[in-house]
């Protein structure tokens, strides 16, 4: 085993100095080649317009200068900012939605947020839900853990930007 990684080695070392020996070729070469400063041949020197840049070379300096200045990274966060949403807004919603079907008449969670666009306002609905709660307008079901969560007004008349405004405006 030893012997094959020598061998190895030694194969590796071969390469090596062939990569040098050719770099060091066309070092040697490159000594002798010079670049060739070349005008226009004299019928086609007055084929191109002359250049009018509009401005002096300060004037040009400093255009350049600004376009390889480097720009500061801007970070997008469009993505992050969401319209705000009221809470009690949403409790009005919950409450106009629950007033329609009647009191002590059950109502899935799911379909008082199924006209919601934005999580946020989904969001917005359950801490609504919450405040509605505390405030004894509904009785919430909600037979196992992560299941299916059910909404009933409970008849009782409150303002729903009284109940929710004091924690959430």
């Amino acid at each position: 085993e030893s012997r094959d990684l020598l061998f190895a080695r030694l194969l590796q070392y071969r390469a090596y100095k062939a990569v040098a020996e050719m770099f060091a070729g066309w070092q040697r070469d490159a000594a002798r080649r010079y670049p060739v400063q070349l005008a226009p041949e004299e019928q086609f020197v007055d084929l191109m317009p002359p250049v009018e840049l509009g401005m002096d070379a300060d004037q040009f300096a400093e255009l350049a200068a600004a376009v390889f200045r480097p720009k500061p990274h801007e970070v997008a966060t469009g993505h992050i900012h969401t319209p705000a949403v009221s809470v009690p807004e949403q409790a009005g919603h919950i409450l106009s939605t629950l007033k329609v079907a009647g009191a002590d008449r059950w109502v899935s969670f799911a379909t008082l947020i199924s006209d919601c666009d934005l999580s946020m306002t989904v969001v917005g609905r359950f801490l609504a839900l919450l405040e509605l709660y505390k405030a004894r307008a509904v009785g919430i079901e909600q037979a196992e853990p992560l299941g299916e969560m059910s909404v009933a007004w409970t008849g009782l008349d409150v303002d729903p930007s009284v109940v929710a405004a004091s924690n959430w405006d």
